[in-house]
């Protein structure tokens, strides 16, 4: 009888709204963080072990890694410029969709974003593809270089739209389809890197420039396969987010041109960011191995920029690598938290960021500067110089790895403006110091270690100035 009561009583009461804001997705910050950390430090073992290969693998050494640094800049600026503030940029607005129930908002911008990135990634690719020969021959005057490129130029395209579904599944804080791919691309660029060297090894009769081109096209079937996971990935949960766009509420109507609009506004500040990295490696591809030449013989001078290009930054990147992890988990989580208007997560997350990263950063900084030279020993038993470039290179690793950290801040609180000018500005400094070294100097590679010492910690500051200005928080580190 009472039960019978309860319900004609509750019979009239109108039925609550389905809430369908999350307040912790089922992967929450720090799982995502943990699950690309993992994820990264996996990838640069690999990384590691065809590195290792080819740098003591006979006829390929520090002149083969000359080869590929010198193409795989090129075709990194091509990528940056075409994919690499995807990622962030489609996060970024997919999570202020979801983080409100407009989940059919946030798949329109996927939809339009795949679209237009297809489009860009193509471009790209067919540029690197007609332009290699004049790249390499005149620019950066290493005609080895051509075959490289023409491997690379399919990859570019894959990415680009590889991106923009990362971006999406991040931005519903989805991170482990874009861990899973990450690692599974890592896994057949090795084994491939390891399969067709080999066979090139043996139709060329140990030919380096071709042994060089065969390790890129590893890279091209790679980008291919984690495509191909993601296409997978996303077949297998087309039901779930079709429920969720039934689901929808707080919909809200933008035209296409609108959203492309906004997706390039977000992106291309982004974009900017990275090209400004991306611009201070290619310093080096157009001017050390031309200024060299004046001093040393060609092989010779190729060489020594393979140290540079090959095993330092190789060991310098490691950390920022795993640090990469809080870059691409924040700017989702900082973004979804100023749409709901919550300082606290926004400053939480911050500052355990930092934290983390100094900790992640600090040991490394110190372990490479001490221990150069054995670990270069361990590692290339075949090609162990660069003792004195990795102990002055190791000192930038500090400082990058907090900017990575406060620039994601920055992106996902919508101020994407500021990376970007101190970047530039770091760059500009950047491209006169290394000209003006490598013209003058036959020790170029000390000097231009120093030169990319320096600078970070401008922009770092800056930065980290900027993050307590515009945010008004006080950091709890």
């Amino acid at each position: 009888m009472e039960n019978r009561l309860k319900r004609n009583a509750t019979r009239g009461r109108p039925k609550r709204k389905k809430k369908y804001i999350k307040e912790e997705t089922k992967q929450g910050f720090l799982q995502g963080v943990l699950t690309l950390m993992f994820s990264q430090i996996l990838i640069k073992l690999l990384g590691m072990v065809y590195t290792l290969y080819l740098t003591n693998r006979e006829g390929f050494g520090d002149e083969g890694n000359g080869i590929v640094s010198s193409s795989y800049q090129i075709y990194a600026m091509l990528l940056t410029i075409s994919s690499i503030g995807v990622p962030n940029a489609i996060s970024k607005l997919v999570s202020e969709r979801v983080a409100v129930g407009d989940h059919k908002g946030a798949h329109r911008i996927f939809k339009i974003a795949f679209a237009t990135f297809a489009v860009i990634g193509l471009v790209g690719s067919l540029m690197l593809f007609f332009g290699a020969g004049i790249i390499s021959k005149q620019w950066l005057q290493i005609p080895e270089a051509e075959m490289t490129m023409v491997a690379l130029s399919p990859a570019i395209f894959f990415v680009a739209i590889s991106s923009v579904m990362r971006g999406y599944f991040n931005g519903r804080q989805n991170v482990k389809a874009t861990a899973r791919s990450q690692t599974l691309e890592q896994v057949f660029k090795t084994a491939f890197t390891v399969i067709i060297v080999e066979i090139v090894a043996i139709i060329s009769n140990v030919s380096t420039e071709w042994m060089a081109a065969g390790a890129t096209v590893a890279t091209t079937l790679a980008t291919f396969a984690g495509f191909g996971y993601l296409y997978m990935y996303y077949k297998v949960v087309r039901k779930e987010i079709a429920a969720e766009i039934k689901s929808t509420v707080n919909y809200k109507y933008e035209r296409v041109k609108t959203i492309i609009k906004r997706i390039l506004m977000v992106s291309i500040p982004i974009a900017l960011t990275a090209i400004m990295s991306s611009l201070n490696k290619n310093i080096d591809s157009f001017t050390v191995v031309r200024s060299l030449k004046e001093f040393l013989p060609e092989n010779e001078a190729l060489a020594q920029y393979g140290i540079l290009g090959g095993k330092v930054d190789m060991l310098t990147s490691l950390p920022l690598s795993i640090n990469v992890a809080f870059s691409t988990a924040l700017v989702p989580a900082i973004s979804a938290a100023r749409a709901r208007r919550d300082k606290k997560t926004i400053v939480k997350k911050s500052s355990f960021s930092i934290l983390t990263s100094m900790l992640i950063a600090l040991p490394c900084t110190v372990g490479m500067c001490v221990f150069a030279g054995p670990i270069l020993n361990l590692l290339f038993p075949n090609a162990s110089s660069g003792t004195v470039v990795l102990q002055i290179s190791s000192l930038t690793i500090l400082f990058t790895v907090l900017d990575q950290t406060i620039n994601a801040i920055l992106q996902g609180y919508g101020k994407l403006r500021v990376p970007a000018m101190a970047l530039g500005c770091r760059s500009h400094c950047e491209t006169n110091l290394k000209s003006n070294i490598s013209t003058k100097s036959k020790i170029w590679c000390k000097w231009c270690g120093m030169g990319i010492c320096g600078l970070p910690c401008s922009c770092l500051f800056y930065n980290n100035g900027s993050t307590k200005k515009i945010n008004k928080i006080k950091f709890n580190i």
